[in-house]
């Protein structure tokens, strides 16, 4: 969870329905794509999402007749180039008949209320 104060842009919290965490002013959760709250403001704030990043790519293992195993591993870097966290989102093995595609988006929509001024 953030450590970023309630109410603030870019405050966290616990999806009641999947435990993921959250931004705090999400209407749907973008993990189980449950909805959160059916108020107006919600509803504008899904209209203005915009998804500056779309990065997709398929996996297939080379050539013969080896198994092989894989990790997708998350980094966010700041603007110095510091790590601001890591996560290993999934595991697996591919057999030689097999592919997997990864799909990486990122889903923005701007902060809005009372507190939600640029933090330092």
């Amino acid at each position: 969870m953030s450590t970023v104060r309630p109410g603030t842009a870019g405050a966290t919290r616990t999806c009641p329905h999947c435990k993921a965490t959250i931004l705090e002013s999400a209407s749907v959760c973008p993990a189980c794509r449950g909805h959160l709250r059916y108020d107006e403001a919600a509803l504008q704030r899904e209209k203005t999402k915009i998804s500056p990043l779309t990065v997709e790519g398929t996996l297939t293992p080379p050539p013969g007749e080896a198994t092989f195993e894989y990790s997708m591993v998350l980094s966010i870097r700041n603007e110095s180039g510091e790590e601001i966290t890591r996560q290993v989102i999934g595991v697996g093995a591919l057999s030689p008949d097999e592919q997997r595609t990864f799909t990486l988006q990122v889903e923005m929509t701007e902060a809005t209320g009372p507190k939600a001024k640029r933090r330092h």
